[in-house]
C-alpha cells in the first residue's frame, strides 16, 4: 500500500498539514556535493487515504469505528475501509480546525480518511484512522452501466452508493475530469462504450432535467466488462466461490475468494424461493443442501447493505461436492510449528490428541474481529474450516481454508 507520491497540489497544503507523513529521506549533507553530481532529495512517504462519506458509524464496548465509502486518493488506496477511531485521530477541516465527528456523520460531510499502512486484507479492509480532514464541497456518486455514450458525456443507469436508490444521470466530464479503468490506469473518455460499469463521482450541483445531469469531475471504469447493456453488465458483476460458515433465519455467510466479475470474500445471504439451487451438474436442489462446511459458488447482485459482512439476497448457488472440516479453539505456542503455521487447541481443553497444525498459505481467508487484526497470535480463539486431507502426525497438520477470529482479547501482544 506504501508508495511514494509528490506532494499534493497548493489547494491541498492546508489539509496535509495535519496528515502524518513518514520520512524517507536521506538528508543531502551540508558541503560539497559527491563527486557523480547526484544528489539524493529528500521524499516523503504519504499515507494511503480514502475519499468519501462515512456510510456507517458504530460506537460499542469493542470501540468506535467508521466506514468511509468512496474512491482511494491514489490507485492502490482503497475505496472502501472501516477504520478504529482512537485518542490519536485527528478530526478537522480543511484549515486544521477541530470538527466533531457526529457532526460530520449527521450532515454527511465529505472527508478525506488517512489511515495506518497496516490494514487487513479483508473486503471492506480495516485498519486505523490518523487524521479526518473533512471538505468543504460535498458529492455524491453512482455504480452502474453506461446506457449511453454521449459528445462530452455519459448516461448512466444505476445505483446512488451512499442512499442505495436507483438512479439514472446524465454526466457531462469536468475539463480536467479524472478517468481511470479499473486497474488505476489513465484512460480518455472516448474510450468508454455503452455497457461498461462504471463509478462516477458528481455534484453536489444537479440540474432537475429529464433525465437529472451534473457534472462528473472522477470516474472509474471497467473497460473489461463491455456487454450489450446494463443489465448483463450487472448480472456478471458479483460473486463469491467460498465455503458456508454458517446457517440463520433463511441466510448463509460464505467465505471465500470474489469471482472474477467482482463480488467480495465475506458475505452474508438471503436464500429464499426466488434463489436457485443447484449442484455441479446443474441438478435442481432444496435449502437443506446449503449446510455449514459445504462449498458452493454464490452468485448475487452487486447492491449490497455497506456494513461488514456485505449482506444481500442470493441470486443463484452452485452446492460443490466438497466439504471442509470444521473445529474450534485456541492458538498455542507450540516448537512444532514453523512458520506460516499455528498450533490450535481445538476444543480449548487440556487434551492434545484432537489438536491440530494449521498451515496458513496465501489462499487462506482470515476474518479479523472488528477493529482486530489479522495475525494468530498465542491466545486467539477461532473457528476455523480446514482441508480433509491431513497428516497422520500428531498432532495432524492441514491447510487452513477460513479462519475466524472470534476473540483476541487473551493473546500475547507483540513484544
Amino acid at each position: 500500500m506504501n508508495k511514494v507520491y509528490k506532494v499534493l497540489a497548493t489547494a491541498s497544503i492546508l489539509a496535509m498539514a495535519a496528515v502524518p507523513v513518514a520520512a524517507n529521506a536521506q538528508d543531502v549533507p551540508s558541503g560539497s556535493a559527491p563527486e557523480n553530481k547526484q544528489l539524493i532529495q529528500n521524499q516523503v512517504k504519504v499515507v494511503p487515504g480514502t475519499m468519501g462519506q462515512i456510510t456507517n458509524f458504530v460506537n460499542d464496548n469493542t470501540g468506535k469505528f467508521i466506514t468511509v465509502t468512496g474512491r482511494g486518493l491514489a490507485p492502490t488506496d482503497q475505496n472502501q475501509i472501516i477504520l478504529s477511531i482512537t485518542k490519536d485521530t485527528k478530526i478537522v477541516d480543511a484549515k486544521g480546525k477541530p470538527v466533531a465527528l457526529k457532526t460530520i456523520v449527521d450532515e454527511k460531510k465529505v472527508v478525506k480518511a488517512f489511515y495506518n499502512p497496516n490494514i487487513t486484507k479483508s473486503l471492506p479492509a480495516r485498519g486505523a484512522a490518523l487524521t479526518l480532514v473533512v471538505q468543504d464541497q460535498s458529492f455524491t456518486a453512482i455504480d452502474g452501466a453506461v446506457s449511453e455514450v454521449r459528445e462530452g458525456g455519459i448516461l448512466v443507469k444505476g445505483t446512488d452508493i451512499y442512499n442505495k436508490y436507483e438512479d439514472t444521470i446524465l454526466l457531462h466530464f469536468a475539463d480536467k475530469a479524472t478517468i481511470l479503468d479499473q486497474n488505476g490506469k489513465a484512460i480518455t473518455a472516448d474510450s468508454i462504450k455503452k455497457g461498461m460499469s462504471v463509478r462516477a463521482f458528481y455534484g453536489p450541483a444537479v440540474a432537475e432535467s429529464l433525465p437529472p445531469q451534473s457534472t462528473t469531475n472522477y470516474v472509474i471504469v471497467n473497460t473489461d466488462n463491455e456487454a450489450n447493456g446494463p443489465e448483463t453488465s450487472q448480472e456478471l458483476t458479483a460473486g463469491t466461490e467460498g465455503i458456508i460458515t454458517d446457517t440463520a433465519d433463511g441466510k448463509i455467510t460464505v467465505i471465500g475468494k470474489a469471482m472474477e466479475k467482482g463480488g467480495v470474500n465475506h458475505v452474508i445471504l438471503t436464500v429464499d424461493d426466488k434463489t436457485q439451487i443447484v449442484d455441479e451438474d446443474g441438478k435442481a436442489l432444496t435449502k437443506e443442501a446449503l449446510k455449514t462446511a459445504v462449498h458452493v459458488d454464490a452468485t448475487y447482485s452487486g447492491i449490497m447493505t455497506m456494513i461488514y459482512p456485505a449482506q444481500t439476497h442470493a441470486d443463484k448457488i452452485v452446492v460443490k461436492k466438497a466439504e471442509s472440516v470444521k473445529i474450534e479453539g485456541t492458538v498455542k505456542a507450540s516448537d512444532r510449528t514453523s512458520k506460516d503455521q499455528v498450533y490450535v487447541s481445538v476444543g480449548s481443553d487440556d487434551s492434545a490428541a484432537n489438536d491440530v497444525i494449521l498451515n496458513i498459505t496465501k489462499d487462506t481467508q482470515i476474518i479479523p474481529t472488528v477493529g482486530g487484526e489479522t495475525a494468530l497470535r498465542a491466545g486467539t480463539k477461532i473457528v476455523a474450516f480446514h482441508s480433509p486431507i491431513m497428516t497422520l502426525s500428531l498432532p495432524g497438520i492441514t491447510n487452513a481454508e477460513v479462519v475466524i477470529v472470534t476473540s483476541d482479547d487473551n493473546a500475547i501482544k507483540p513484544r
